[in-house]
């Protein structure tokens, strides 16, 4: 495969497969160097991160690489940036990504200091929205800060960053993560302890040092010494400003409550007063199944999320993201269960339901709309509760890929339950996988090039 030819540091024209028309430098990171790109079959813009092989290879980078690729391609989310597209050289990956113009929010933040109560809600609420639908994904962040925050030409809160983020397959036997992680300032008292922890009551966590940091236009613990910085954040040791209004002390209490245990959960800090006061209109279902918008939430929407080309072909049995760094010869294991068919939506929730019931009820079934549905298993296992998600995405009007995956849970006992029970149930109901599937425009060949 050629390589591209990328412009200079400052301005420049390079073209990366005939697709994109890459231009300026927009900012720097230590494996990466975000460019500002048009793609020439729309002529819209896109930001396009080029990752160096050598260096994530040399630093023992790469499953972090491919774990945020893994991690994008499932939230997306008005309020979280969009993956477009994967390409890869021999020497780089790159990232067509979403252009966010805004900047950070932290650069607001130091820009401006605080924000009024009104102005910190309104991100705040974003924020809350795009991490709960992520949580509802099995992924969680890690490294939730003001500068992982991005603004768009509307003002709206974008967060990105993944590359710390971690999958709920990543649990250990005891169901907790264990890799320590994230930025000081921001990071959960649990965290730190290095006993494991929650991955969604860590975020939770960060997002109420991010709420006081926009209320209050500084931290709620610093200390130049960083060991003493800890120890005021296991106490929980912060004291809110005179300017915060007593529902938002109260807030901001329950989410830097030290003890996960008692910590607020999303469920009930949507509830709280100062975050539902003057409400804002959540993205509806009906957006959120087209791609557009969309909260793990109550949903009603009667038709699946439309798959676009990078759907398409991480969804397909070719694609493998192992072959952007693994040596020739190395296999992979492939935890997932995909296949297409012509049957609704609707149709194949009821199969999984009917799986379930057949268990005897063993199994309890939480249906996110018409086009998600989870089984949750009884008791823990080797590795925790079993949990199984499946998905319905279209990919014509008459046509459907069904994406199943382990949510949770032992990786044997969830193919034992795949084998076992859940292929002989759906076996009747496949078909071929839908052509389009190989005219997409990123193919197996360019990611392992």
């Amino acid at each position: 495969m050629e390589e591209l030819e990328l412009p200079p540091e400052s301005e420049g024209k390079g073209v990366l497969r005939g697709r994109y028309e890459l231009g300026r430098v927009l900012g720097h990171g230590t494996f990466a160097t975000v460019y500002a790109a048009r793609d020439l079959r729309t002529g819209a813009s896109v930001a396009m991160k080029v990752v160096a092989k050598e260096k994530v290879l040399r630093v023992g980078m790469a499953e972090q690489v491919k774990r945020e690729i893994a991690v994008m391609r499932v939230v997306r989310h008005p309020n979280i940036v969009e993956l477009h597209e994967v390409m890869a050289t021999r020497s780089r990956i790159f990232f067509a990504m979403e252009l966010v113009r805004g900047g950070e929010l932290f650069a607001r933040i130091a820009r401006t200091g605080r924000l009024r109560e009104d102005a910190a809600r309104r991100y705040f609420r974003q924020l809350v929205y795009a991490v709960d639908f992520c949580h509802g994904r099995g992924v969680y962040h890690r490294d939730l800060k003001p500068e992982n925050l991005l603004l768009d030409d509307a003002g709206d809160l974008k967060v990105a960053d993944f590359g710390l983020s971690a999958l709920s397959d990543h649990a250990h036997a005891d169901g907790l993560l264990h890799t320590a992680c994230g930025t000081p300032a921001y990071v959960a008292p649990e965290v730190i302890s290095k006993r494991g922890y929650d991955g969604a009551k860590a975020d939770l966590w960060s997002c109420g040092v991010i709420l006081f940091v926009l209320l209050a236009g500084y931290l709620p613990f610093q200390d130049d010494n960083l060991v003493t910085m800890y120890r005021k954040i296991h106490r929980g040791d912060f004291r809110c400003p005179p300017w915060f209004s007593s529902d938002a002390r109260r807030l901001v209490t329950k989410l830097l409550d030290p003890n996960p245990s008692t910590r607020i959960t999303v469920a009930k800090l949507v509830e709280m007063p100062w975050f539902k006061k003057t409400p804002i209109p959540r993205p509806t279902s009906a957006t959120e199944e087209a791609g557009e918008k969309g909260k793990k939430q109550e949903a009603t929407a009667d038709e699946p999320e439309t798959l676009n080309a990078f759907h398409l072909i991480s969804l397909s049995q070719g694609f493998d993201l192992s072959p952007l760094f693994e040596k020739e010869g190395q296999g992979r294991r492939d935890d997932g269960m995909r296949f297409a068919t012509r049957e609704t939506a609707e149709g194949v929730v009821a199969r999984l339901e009917g799986v379930a019931a057949r268990a005897g009820g063993s199994f309890r079934v939480t249906r996110s709309g018409a086009a998600a549905v989870r089984l949750e298993g009884p008791e823990s296992g080797r590795k925790g509760r079993l949990a199984v998600a499946a998905e319905i995405l279209a990919v014509a009007p008459s046509v459907r890929m069904v994406e199943v995956r382990k949510a949770g849970g032992d990786t044997l006992e969830y193919q034992s339950f795949c084998c076992d029970q859940l292929r002989p149930a759906l076996k009747d109901i496949e078909w071929a996988a839908p052509a389009a599937t190989a005219t997409a425009t990123v193919d197996s060949r360019s990611a392992a090039s």
